[in-house]
């Protein structure tokens, strides 16, 4: 089994007849907010537009089910959930002018507000119902409390590809109680999965895929995936200096796994099998300690005892963009240095603007996990590469090859 879901066996959402149907859409609404409770990035809400746009387009009347943080895990002093703070209701405004009409908003998930709003809907009415994350059953896939998410619609689709990975109610446990022919995938999901099958099952070559991040265990089953998939992996970021470590580098005060130096030569020992080359950073940005100082740049394994490395040096960076720009096919996850650093954001900006490059060049780029994703939006490229993810943890785990529940659960 190679992990990659066939999109033919599934109904379209094109294919729903839509007309007075009452649509339950699991969106990824969960933004980011200031301390006034206003949104400051709404990328996840402008990604599930389309779909909504084409539920309503088609007759349908909406409703919209999401989450918002993790409300359980911050409840109040004495012991409820923060309403006031983590309610969707705050989204309500923004979401209106977005889709040019009013949302209707349901201060319940499941009771008896909100079923008797759902019911009174007409055809091209958007209804966004509280915080599915209220209730404790959510993210145990309550099958009673999915029950009554169900009744809240005739069809349920699902374009929350940013928690496909979780077997929550809302996500998963819901479609069991709509037959095949009335539960799909949305537009978003549709395009992640169209996207990361491209990648992973037929990749124009050579395919280079560039992983950083702080540890090499967060990432073990990724890179063993990749090592049967690509040409060359390119490791930069905190988990690169266990593998230096691994190899006798010196590498200073630098993040080191050192109960992992072991599973690093494992890694290093099966692609040199598999013919794929696994790039290090031949120089690094050093500081003495975690600050943001101007950097000391040393040879990744020769970093002197009181320094440590927080960003791929120059060496590294032109040697990274060398084989970035030779590449037809790039998978980029995550940083290659403390990139929230001034002084050590330049080998992490750099490899975003060879990415881009590249697919200037005609690569196919797929930039996906949580950190790479705000590095290329930062960088100001995001419309200059392939395809970045909205799902984070899903996507880590999707291109591991690991069945996602959320996905499943529509194929079922």
């Amino acid at each position: 089994m190679n992990g990659l879901l066939d999109l033919t066996i599934n109904m379209k959402i094109t294919d729903l007849n839509l007309n007075n149907q009452r649509v339950l859409v699991r969106v990824d609404f969960n933004v980011p907010l200031n301390s006034a409770l206003e949104i400051t990035d709404d990328t996840r809400i402008l990604k599930a537009l389309p779909t909504i746009n084409l539920l309503l387009d088609g007759g349908a009347s909406v409703i919209l089910l999401s989450h918002l943080g993790r409300p359980q895990k911050k409840l109040t002093e004495d012991g409820n959930v923060n309403k006031e703070k983590f309610t969707l209701r705050n989204l309500v405004p923004h979401l209106s002018k977005l889709l040019n009409r009013p949302v209707h908003f349901a201060n319940d998930v499941y009771g008896t507000e909100a079923v008797t709003q759902s019911l009174s809907l007409n055809p091209g009415d958007v209804l966004l119902v509280e915080n599915t994350r209220f209730h404790k059953q959510e993210s145990k896939g309550d099958l009673e409390y999915a029950s009554r998410l169900a009744a809240l619609g005739d069809i349920y689709v699902n374009d929350a590809f940013g928690t496909a990975h979780r077997a929550h109610a809302s996500t998963t446990t819901v479609a069991k109680f709509f037959p095949r022919h009335r539960k799909s995938f949305g537009l978003l999901i549709d395009q992640e999965i169209e996207k990361a099958n491209l990648l992973m099952g037929s990749p124009k070559r050579p395919f280079v895929a560039v992983v950083g991040g702080a540890k090499v265990s967060d990432k073990i089953k990724l890179l063993e995936r990749l090592i049967e998939k690509v040409d060359k992996i390119l490791i930069g970021g905190g988990m690169a200096y266990t593998f230096v470590k691994a190899k006798g580098g010196d590498i200073g005060n630098s993040l080191c796994e050192i109960e992992h130096l072991d599973l690093a030569l494992e890694i290093l020992s099966k692609a040199e099998r598999n013919n794929v080359e696994i790039v290090l950073p031949i120089d690094s940005a050093c500081a003495e300690g975690f600050h943001d100082n101007s950097p000391i740049f040393h040879n990744s394994s020769s970093i002197p005892g009181n320094q440590m490395a927080l960003d791929i040096g120059p060496k590294a960076i032109e040697t990274f963009k060398e084989n970035i720009g030779n590449a037809k096919s790039i998978l980029w996850n995550g940083p290659l240095g403390v990139f929230e650093f001034k002084h050590f954001q330049l080998g992490t900006f750099q490899i975003a603007q060879a990415v881009a490059d590249a697919t200037q060049n005609g690569a196919f780029s797929l930039i996906g996990g949580g950190d790479s994703v705000a590095a290329i939006n930062q960088s100001g490229l995001a419309e200059k590469v392939s395809h970045i993810s909205t799902g984070g943890g899903a996507m880590l785990e999707y291109l591991e090859g690991k069945l996602l529940p959320g996905l499943n659960a529509i194929l079922d």
